[in-house]
């Protein structure tokens, strides 16, 4: 846990603790987003085949980002959030997203 919480910059067990619950809950909502979305977007698994798992992740990724920063502000963990995003980003290649 130590290594964690260095890595991540943060002190405290309890802010750690808030973390996860924050990533639990962002998980699960985006998850259970991602079907609603596919509706929405007339995505069925009967059109797409072995192709709607991908094209599910693929919704749910930008879903998460969103989840991620909102739900970590809920908590009061925005400024670790947005760090985590911008860092998970750049590390993707999308690092043009922001200005530094």
């Amino acid at each position: 846990m130590n290594k964690l919480k260095q890595r991540w910059g943060i002190s405290s067990n309890f802010q750690l603790i808030i973390i996860f619950i924050v990533f639990a809950i962002t998980g699960s909502a985006s998850a259970y987003l991602s079907k609603p979305f596919c509706i929405w977007l007339g995505i069925s698994k009967e059109d797409f085949g072995g192709w709607f798992t991908l094209i599910r992740l693929i919704i749910i990724f930008p879903i998460y980002q969103v989840i991620l920063v909102a739900i970590g502000t809920l908590f009061g963990q925005f400024r670790f959030f947005w760090n985590f995003e911008k860092k998970m980003l750049k590390s993707m290649g999308l690092g043009f997203l922001f200005k530094d």
